[in-house]
């Protein structure tokens, strides 16, 4: 490699250590950047652990300028996804480089004959490792700190990736809404007209009977969002559904960190409709820990719990034979009412919403909220 730049696949402890810790040097000097809890970076690369690599595999690469580490990217392979779709794709993500285009090149590279290797035709990311984890290049925004479970990048990543040639394959959009962003009075009247109607009911997950019931396997609570989940986002580019594994890690994951006035569920003459599942924004106290959570970043996660004034509408799925009838609507303005109004939440997040799931943006419109980031995903054909 020319410049003395080497790209090499991961193998050892060392090499693992250097490509989890690599983000705190290319983000050293970024003030908006938020350091994610490093057992939890660990765990996103724990092929053993993690169960999306149950049908996953992951290449992992690290690129040094001589012996210094300069950068590192992901290579994917979601047999699930290639089991669905036939496409011939394969995924990149965890990418991070200094600002070189050759470093670029020779990381991108690297994944790119990985997945040749392994029969695909498309490279398409970031996907980090998966669309269910945090995925999408962010392309404008750069002066606003990440929500929870969100992507965050340099501004220059952009040129990195045209220069490669990646096409934009889709966008995804976050919506923002604030306490000073009031509800127009008649979507009260709606929302209550419609719950009469339509027979529609909305109660929160009662969180202590999940805790339990997850423990001892029952888990009636959990189930409901299982009926919903696989069946709202079928019609989703990139939708591959989770199986019961990966769903109840990710239960195990949210528990701990979600406020249950937040995660919603809606019912329709008793029948399990959809749900919303709203997180507060950890972020914010995440910001203050440097990622690790000993020996004292857990006493201030915990001092910092209290003020966190922001939160995120991770997901809202909703049953295709109940939509149209104005749950995702009755939804948005629950969670106003609950995290604005009664907790005292100063603002929020709904994302990510694909670009062309127009129904939803229609409503997030309605209710005035503003579009204020993107992220996007990726394609190169490999040649």
């Amino acid at each position: 490699m020319s410049d003395n730049i080497a790209v090499t696949a991961v193998t050892t402890k060392k090499q693992h250590k250097q490509f989890i810790m690599l983000p705190w040097k290319i983000y050293k000097n970024d003030s908006h950047w938020v350091p994610q809890l490093i057992i939890d970076q660990k765990m996103l690369i724990n092929t053993k652990k993690k169960p999306f690599y149950e049908h996953s595999e992951l290449a992992l690469f690290l690129a040094y300028k001589g012996k210094e580490v300069v950068g590192r990217i992901g290579a994917i392979i979601n047999q699930m996804h290639e089991e669905l779709y036939h496409e011939g794709v394969g995924h990149f993500g965890f990418f991070e480089a200094i600002d070189d285009k050759q470093i670029a090149v020779a990381l991108f590279d690297a994944a790119a004959q990985w997945l040749k290797a392994n029969g695909k035709k498309i490279m398409r990311g970031p996907a980090n490792p998966s669309v269910w984890d945090t995925n999408g290049l962010l392309i404008d925004a750069f002066d606003i700190d990440p929500v929870i479970l969100t992507a965050y990048n340099p501004q220059y990543y952009i040129a990195l990736y045209e220069a490669y040639g990646f096409k934009k394959a889709r966008d995804w959009y976050a919506y923002y809404i604030d306490h000073t962003m009031h509800f127009d009075p008649k979507v009260e009247r709606i929302t209550n007209i419609l719950r009469k109607k339509k027979k529609i009911t909305i109660r929160n997950i009662d969180l202590k009977k999940a805790k339990k019931e997850l423990k001892q396997e029952v888990r009636e609570e959990l189930d409901l969002f299982k009926i919903v989940f696989n069946e709202a986002w079928e019609a989703n580019w990139e939708y591959v559904p989770l199986t019961e594994h990966e769903l109840d890690f990710l239960a195990k994951e949210l528990i701990p960190i979600a406020d249950e006035n937040l995660i919603l569920l809606a019912f329709v003459d008793g029948d399990i409709a959809g749900f919303s599942l709203c997180i507060p924004d950890f972020n914010i106290a995440l910001k203050r820990i440097n990622g690790r959570l000993l020996p004292f970043g857990l006493l201030k996660i915990l001092a910092y719990r209290k003020k966190i004034n922001m939160a995120r509408v991770l997901a809202m799925g909703i049953r295709p034979k109940y939509r149209k009838m104005g749950i995702d609507a009755i939804f948005y303005y629950e969670t106003y009412q609950r995290g604005i109004i009664e907790s005292g939440y100063l603002g929020g997040e709904c994302s990510l919403i694909v670009e062309d799931n127009y129904d939803m943006r229609d409503v997030l419109k309605g209710i005035k909220t503003k579009e204020y980031k993107t992220y996007r995903m990726y394609d190169k054909k490999l040649t």
